[in-house]
């Protein structure tokens, strides 16, 4: 995931806004309110106070954030450490996994592609990459760069990401798409996509004649010195000042696993420091300039920062501003009518991220932590913004975040079983020779259930990773999934048919898009 478009990312995990904590802004008259001189002294004097206190309050360990103002960078520090129980420190250079803010820079990079007249936005994809499909052949020939980097594809949310977490690569991935049935009809609904988006960006990048991890460095990273930002994983694991990933576990951060995300790269793949990350922002408050140097055209930047589509209804259509998503960026107005670009990012196994710019005004953040998304970087931004633009914190954010991540970031499945109410008077399984066998559908291809010393062992992706299965009644049984979108155990259901033979397996946690049905062979 580069989880969080709730505005997911934070994917569902990670992109973030106002319309996600249900305090989308009032409408009122468009006053703009720059931040005066010492208003953003007073805010910048107490950043360092607002960072520790979401620190101490979480026990997140590790934090950097920057801020820049016009075309000057005006705070840049780092505070915690990089691995929880290790003395390695956080600084403005260390490297940070960005997940779903990956995205808004994609869409630079695409702007400068659009630029150069090498794509154009409403190019379709099979323009540039002639294999691409979707699942209907009218959208295949007809869905855009543009539609892509807004999720207004008919795509279902996230559409892909479970394909990655069974062991598919990129490639794979992308091809298997043809196979994700709609979740809405075309260019109708808003559905955050990470790999709807990567597969646009890939597409230009074949249009460029280069990788896009090569692109990235070559059009965007190197010209503006951002020497120690990369979209390969490998550039990240091998510095030695990068911040590893922290979940909560016995309520205690711990470093349990890592996240390489080539695979969606665009969409949630990027690492970078804070420090490099000012050059990008001062990018974008320039119109495309920093320092004097023009990096790409006021107008190609300025098509992702324009509203695309609704990403969801207002509450009140007569009083509320309607949450938007343009090319990359969360668009927002506050409640002066301020406009507020955005995105967060988030790994569910240690990363959250967030980016906030205030172009009428000038102002930008970032703020970057190696901890499971709880809502530190949001709260943290959003504090200083408020006072910043407005003199006053506006309202607890850090509980207001928080409370909205556990609604986002609760787990997708789960509920058919719970090992917990397990029935006192569970019925038997069959036999395992009942359900032992090969079963498959088109998204997913082969799965296999076989047996083993300690039972029934369900095998899936495409290298037939094993996982145990765990029986929970008659025909129901459980397995642990792992990657970044992993929680609980989930059901494994098979359907038996007059024989006593199984004849059809049910994944749950591979269902969410009621795709997860797997015919015997």
């Amino acid at each position: 995931m580069a989880r969080l478009s709730v505005p997911s990312g934070l994917t569902r995990r990670a992109a973030f806004g106002a319309a996600a904590l249900g305090v989308a802004a009032p409408a009122s008259g468009a006053t703009r309110t720059n931040p005066t001189e010492s208003g953003l002294v007073d805010a910048l004097s107490k950043l360092d106070g607002l960072v520790r206190d979401a620190m101490d309050r979480t026990g997140v360990p590790g934090m950097a954030i920057a801020v820049v103002s016009k075309d000057a960078v005006v705070y840049q520090k780092g505070f915690g450490v990089r691995a929880a129980g290790k003395t390695g420190t956080v600084d403005a250079d260390t490297i940070f996994q960005l997940a779903s803010v990956s995205k808004p820079i994609a869409s630079t990079v695409m702007a400068i592609l659009t630029d150069r007249k090498i794509v154009d936005w409403d190019d379709p994809i099979v323009r540039h990459d002639p294999g691409f499909a979707l699942h209907d052949a009218w959208v295949s020939r007809q869905v855009t760069l543009r539609d892509m980097f807004c999720h207004r594809s008919g795509l279902p949310d996230h559409a892909g990401d479970t394909l990655e977490e069974v062991g598919y690569g990129r490639t794979e991935v992308l091809h298997r798409m043809r196979f994700i049935r709609p979740g809405s009809s075309f260019r109708s609904h808003y559905a955050y996509t990470n790999f709807g988006l990567s597969a646009a960006a890939f597409a230009a990048a074949q249009a460029a004649g280069r990788p896009w991890e090569e692109l990235t460095a070559a059009l965007l990273y190197r010209p503006l010195g951002m020497h120690r930002t990369s979209s390969r994983y490998a550039d990240f694991a091998a510095d030695g000042n990068h911040a590893v990933l922290h979940m909560q576990t016995d309520g205690k951060w711990v470093a349990r696993a890592t996240r390489d995300a080539d695979t969606q790269s665009p969409a949630g793949g990027v690492s970078a420091s804070v420090r490099d990350m000012t050059a990008w922002l001062r990018l974008q408050l320039g119109g495309g300039a920093i320092g004097g140097t023009r990096i790409l055209g006021g107008s190609a930047l300025a098509e992702t920062h324009r509203p695309q589509m609704i990403r969801e209804p207002p509450r009140n259509p007569a009083t509320d501003h309607v949450p938007l998503y343009g090319l990359g960026w969360n668009i927002d107005y506050d409640a002066k009518g301020r406009v507020r670009l955005s995105h967060s990012g988030a790994f569910n196994i240690g990363a959250a991220t967030s980016v906030i710019l205030m172009p009428g005004e000038q102002l930008g953040i970032v703020a970057l932590t190696n901890a499971q998304p709880i809502g530190v970087p949001e709260a943290v931004s959003r504090s200083f913004l408020d006072l910043a633009l407005d003199g006053r914190i506006e309202r607890n954010w850090l509980a207001l975040f928080q409370q909205a991540l556990r609604v986002v970031m609760a787990p997708t499945y789960g509920t058919s079983v719970d090992h917990s109410r397990k029935p006192v008077a569970a019925s038997a399984s069959l036999p395992p020779a009942a359900y032992a066998g090969s079963y498959s559908n088109d998204l997913f291809g082969r799965i296999e259930v076989g047996t083993s010393e300690v039972g029934l062992v369900l095998k899936l992706g495409p290298k037939l990773a094993p996982y145990p299965l765990l029986h929970f009644d008659r025909d129901v049984f459980t397995y642990q999934p792992i990657g970044e979108n992993a929680y609980g155990r989930s059901g494994v259901s098979f359907a038996v048919g007059a024989d006593q033979t199984a004849t059809s397996v049910r994944v749950e946690n591979l269902d969410i898009n009621g795709q997860g049905l797997f015919l015997r062979d």
